[in-house]
């Protein structure tokens, strides 16, 4: 049999022809609505529809963080409408969490063309795309006899459980299933950070010494102005009740000036931005070098902060030991080791953007009492991330706005939560294994583990590895293929079965990722089996939603319990992984374990009936670092200094101690957040003849990352496309609307042109997550950014820096009426 793998535009179509023959019309009342399409039925219409035998709370569980509640009505067993949240209203604290395109079409994902229908076993090479169907028993027989040959063979340190985020929004419906019965099994390799977050997650320690979130979204209304550097939850925090919602309205209610610095002229500075600052990507280390020059120069710092808060913004203030001029204003100044001022000039040089601007831009960051900076992830998605994120911590350090109501620390906005217990992944205090990778650098794991060290390759938890990834466990994740830099290196790593031995992929779509399975093992979705669904938030209100099983499981697929369950009775844990608990069970003890906690918190029954159960923060807005700000000696930092460390004696340290063999330039770590000229990064695309042209990826509307990406409304709406300047795409002939190929020394992608001045000149955007879709020649014409993108961990994360990337733009073929 070959890969059960159904061109999309078949999909597409047979998704249409079975959705009119079951009542289609209906049943996508609600994602029509919300997509505007002519001639169909309100949302609210569809709400007072009759004739549904139930209708039953769950919710899209994507990786947005979102978490909206959904309303599933089911007819004879089928889910016919899906429906948002109906509770709420338009208050703070009480917004209406309506979804968004991606839960209001959960419909066309459970009844999808590409459903996973039968457990299936490769029988050619990896890759090469031939299967065949087995038996639960013959799959679950495989799995077990492999996991204890390689445990036999070489240990639990050569298990690995992929990262991925596909459940992530679930409880036991998240992938926590297969990390408690491998940790029940004796463990395995883990790994530390996220595709989303490694660089500014290696970055908090050595400033703050630890994850510090900044103030929430609602706490804006009692700021002057707020900064965002490439924060952009209009679309990454897409809901009705989420940030998208609170920012709004804090917006129309408040009218706080906004600025946005962003490559790209993003859906919030189009709708809440008052200024776009549009530099070249990965150059934001730079530019707040050159505001802060400005404000040094200008006596406009927060002198007073800098002094009591904070360690080596000046000599006086560096630790004992760090050498002469190494402070972060010797850097200013020219004195540090490159001996270049950072002027606004210089900084303009870089960046793109002028420098009587950037004057005027330090003096009103400055001046406006009470400012709030904060910064998304996509600023330290580089290969200098960690160096760009830590800059902007020392922006808001240098204008004093840290612990204090309408300010900010420079991070990620901050949230409150309901504390909802999590399934346990493993019993005890830790996990019986404790060696760990990044997230990011796995396919190193696989090709040449035992040379993989902690100064070089950053090892945690011993000095080197002493095996490689031998068994790979990819659940709920695209990541094995879609989602990870440079296609072309991951399936020439995998395709060598020697290295990486044997590889199960559970999902409940068959995505790129799974064509390099061993064993395919299909999954129910969330609304086939019952959960509690965890703590949500959004700014200073958190929920917890009533997770019901709709519909029975479709086709033939299993919940992740029950295959996790007949994995450990055949090794002979089954007792150890379910502590005599079915999946039911499991989840009056996540309510009792959660209500001992937060009394608070409704029973079982009381969140079915609601289906949705929100709580306000009682200590009103939330804010970062508040106890610090007010008594910093008595709430220190966990940093050595116990303040914040704009100079990281540690840094400096392993500057000197961390091995870069062969790698390029750009690869280094800094004690100060000083800007990194890095491989294919701004200053290569001015002499980079072939590939002049920077490339990033931003989050699409259609899609949370590669999820929901392979459905025809979601596609319809929010088609793939490369954002292009209007003069780079006169240079190179290119229209509106025209097919191109986008293309660097690692592939090719053909994909439609949007010629649209909201690029900065310079600069390609592609949204991530297409599905990778090679035709006969090799072109991705499914337009998956990662085929372009080079994969090369960054210098102190080991972390994905997907936005550093150079390519090439041309005209394939002319877009005509």
């Amino acid at each position: 049999m070959t890969s059960p793998v159904i061109d999309r535009e078949v999909s597409r179509r047979s998704f249409m022809k079975w959705s009119s023959i079951a009542g289609g019309s209906a049943a996508l009342v609600a994602t029509a609505a919300h997509l505007g399409m002519p001639g169909t039925m309100s949302a609210a219409a569809a709400d007072g529809m009759e004739g549904v035998d139930g209708t039953f709370w769950n919710a899209c569980l994507a990786n947005c963080q979102s978490r909206c509640p959904l309303r599933l009505q089911v007819k004879d067993g089928t889910v016919v409408r899906v429906l948002p949240d109906n509770t709420g209203s338009d208050e703070l604290g009480d917004l209406q969490i309506r979804a968004c395109v991606r839960g209001l079409n959960q419909r066309e994902r459970i009844y999808s063309p590409d459903r996973i229908k039968k457990p299936m076993k490769r029988t050619g090479k990896r890759g090469e795309g031939k299967w065949e169907e087995i038996s639960w028993e013959e799959a679950f027989d495989t799995i077990a006899s492999n996991m204890k040959r390689v445990k036999d063979t070489y240990g639990n340190e050569a298990i690995w459980y992929h990262y991925g985020s596909g459940s992530t929004g679930g409880n036991i419906t998240k992938r926590g299933t297969w990390p408690r019965l491998l940790n029940s099994y004796g463990g395995y390799l883990g790994y530390y950070g996220d595709y989303s977050t490694a660089q500014i997650t290696a970055a908090f320690p050595y400033q703050y010494g630890g994850w510090m979130a900044s103030n929430s979204l609602e706490d804006a209304q009692n700021s002057k102005l707020q900064v965002m550097f490439g924060n952009n939850p209009l679309e990454t925090r897409m809901s009705g009740g989420g940030e998208l919602g609170v920012v709004q309205k804090i917006r129309r209610e408040h009218g706080v000036r906004t600025i946005i610095v962003d490559p790209r002229y993003s859906e919030t500075a189009v709708d809440v931005g008052d200024e776009w600052v549009p530099i070249r990507p990965g150059t934001d280390a730079a530019l707040v070098a050159g505001l802060i020059y400005v404000m040094v120069e200008e006596n406009l710092q927060d002198q007073d902060f800098l002094d009591k808060y904070c360690v080596g913004f000046d000599e006086k203030t560096l630790p004992e030991g760090a050498p002469k001029n190494s402070s972060y204003r010797a850097y200013l100044e020219g004195k540090g080791e490159d001996g270049i001022e950072k002027t606004p000039e210089w900084a303009a040089d870089i960046t793109g953007y002028p420098a009587a601007k950037i004057r005027r831009l330090a003096r009103e960051i400055a001046t406006a009492k009470p400012c709030a900076v904060t910064q998304g992830w996509g600023v330290q998605r580089h290969a200098n991330g960690e160096n760009n994120a830590r800059a902007i911590f020392t922006l808001a350090a240098a204008i004093g706005q840290i612990g204090i109501p309408g300010g900010g620390n420079g991070a990620r906005e901050g949230n409150f939560s309901i504390p909802v217990k999590a399934f346990p992944l493993f019993d005890g205090e830790a996990p019986p294994v404790a060696t760990q990778i990044s997230c990011f650098n796995w396919i190193d794991a696989i090709d040449h583990g035992p040379e993989m060290t902690d100064v070089r390759d950053g090892v945690r938890g011993k000095e080197k590895l002493d095996v490689g990834i031998k068994l790979m466990v990819v659940n709920a994740s695209n990541t094995l293929i879609n989602q990870h830099n440079d296609v072309h290196v991951t399936q020439e790593t995998l395709a060598d079965d020697t290295k990486c031995e044997f590889i199960v992929v559970i999902d409940h779509q068959w995505t790129p990722s799974c064509d390099w399975g061993d064993i395919v093992l299909p999954s129910t979705t969330n609304f086939e089996e019952n959960d509690l669904i965890p703590g949500a938030s959004c700014s200073d209100t958190g929920w917890s939603i009533w997770g019901a099983k709709a519909i029975e499981p479709l086709y033939d697929t299993k919940t992740g319990y029950d295959m996790c369950t007949e994995i450990a009775r055949r090794l002979g844990i089954e007792e150890e992984f379910t502590q005599g608990r079915t999946q039911e069970e499991w989840r009056t003890w996540l309510f009792e374990e959660t209500k001992a906690g937060f009394p608070d918190f409704p029973s079982e029954k009381e969140l079915e009936e609601m289906g949705v159960f929100r709580f306000r923060n009682p200590n009103g807005h939330f804010i970062g670092m508040k106890d610090f700000r007010e008594d910093p000696e008595a709430n220190p930092l966990m940093t050595p200094s116990g303040k914040i460390e704009i100079y990281s004696a540690p840094l400096a340290e392993m500057a000197e101690t961390w091995v870069f063999e062969g790698i390029t330039e750009g690869d280094k770590l800094t004690a100060l957040p000083e800007h990194i000229d890095t491989w294919e990064g701004a200053l290569e695309a001015r002499t980079n003849k072939d590939y002049p042209l920077q490339c990033i990826a931003h989050h699409y509307k259609g899609r949370t990352h590669s999820s929901y990406a392979n459905l025809a409304k979601n596609l319809e709406a929010h088609p793939q496309m490369v954002w292009i300047n209007p003069d780079d795409a006169e240079e190179r002939d290119i229209r509106n609307g025209d097919i191109v190929d986008v293309f660097s020394s690692r592939g090719r992608i053909r994909t439609e042109a949007r010629v649209t001045p909201r690029i900065a000149p310079g600069v390609v955007s592609i949204p991530q997550g297409a599905w990778y879709t090679p035709d006969k020649d090799g072109v991705d014409v499914g337009g998956n950014v990662n085929t372009v993108m080079k994969y090369h961990p960054s210098p102190l994360a080991k972390g994905n820096p997907g936005h550093t990337s150079l390519v090439q733009v041309e005209l394939y073929e002319r877009y005509t009426k």
